[in-house]
């Protein structure tokens, strides 16, 4: 289900990255942008290289900068993946950081945001990010979601969502090929509930935020995923 593909090209994090601040947010550490004064709020669940990837905290403040009030936790506890760590390589990082806590972890975040009287959720996940979005998404915990380049989805998963849910792929996919997000499609489709599935031509997995700021075409095609989740979020959570 997933692999090489979700840790390649790691970001350099910094966590001084984004024009936000990090502070305690429940029982995690998060990157929090926007104004909290929003009725609108945008929870971000990150692939797993974490919440300090300044590609990522940018994504945040530009959605933040559309009027919401953004909440980026730290899922990964201090813990993003490091490919050039033997001592936590990936079959032992990823029994650490399951998605299945991300979700448990999620639903607390969620309780944070709601006690700021915020009247609207949306959440977007990238990559193990999209799989924590999922479930929050097919338990109805959430008025919008959005995953990009999604890893660990099912069929199943997709058959559970019964929200307005828009799903980003990559055509150079092996984690999320565009067959299978050709078929996440045709699920929705057969739904009553709004949906909104796009298969970006010649980007790789994980282009949405790890892709290099010198490189003008990769800019573009990540410009492009990130107005197609601003759209989504305007026409679903506002």
């Amino acid at each position: 289900m997933s692999g090489p593909e979700c840790c390649s090209n790691p970001p350099t994090l910094n966590p001084s990255a984004g024009a936000g601040h990090v502070d305690k947010f429940g029982a995690l550490n998060a990157y929090i942008t926007g104004s909290p004064n929003s009725n609108s709020a945008v929870l971000l669940v990150s692939d797993v290289f974490g919440y300090e990837a300044p590609n990522f905290r940018k994504l945040a403040d530009k959605v933040a900068a559309a009027g919401y009030y953004v909440v980026v936790p730290d899922f990964l506890n201090g813990e993003p993946f490091n490919p050039e760590n033997p001592n936590k390589p990936w079959p032992i990082w990823i029994k650490d950081h399951g998605t299945d806590k991300g979700f448990e972890d999620a639903k607390a975040m969620l309780e944070v945001i709601k006690s700021k009287g915020v009247s609207s959720i949306g959440a977007a996940g990238f990559c193990w990010g999209a799989k924590v979005v999922t479930e929050l998404a097919k338990s109805g915990l959430v008025q919008a979601a959005v995953l990009l380049h999604p890893s660990f989805i099912s069929v199943d998963d997709i058959k559970g969502v019964d929200i307005p849910i828009s799903i980003l792929g990559a055509e150079i996919d092996r984690v999320s090929p565009p067959e299978l997000v050709k078929q996440f499609e045709e699920i929705l489709s057969a739904k009553p509930v709004a949906s909104f599935v796009k298969i970006f031509p010649k980007t790789s997995h994980g282009w949405t935020v790890r892709y290099n700021p010198e490189d003008a075409e990769a800019v573009k095609a990540a410009d492009e995923a990130h107005q197609d989740l601003l759209d989504w979020f305007a026409k679903h959570l506002k």
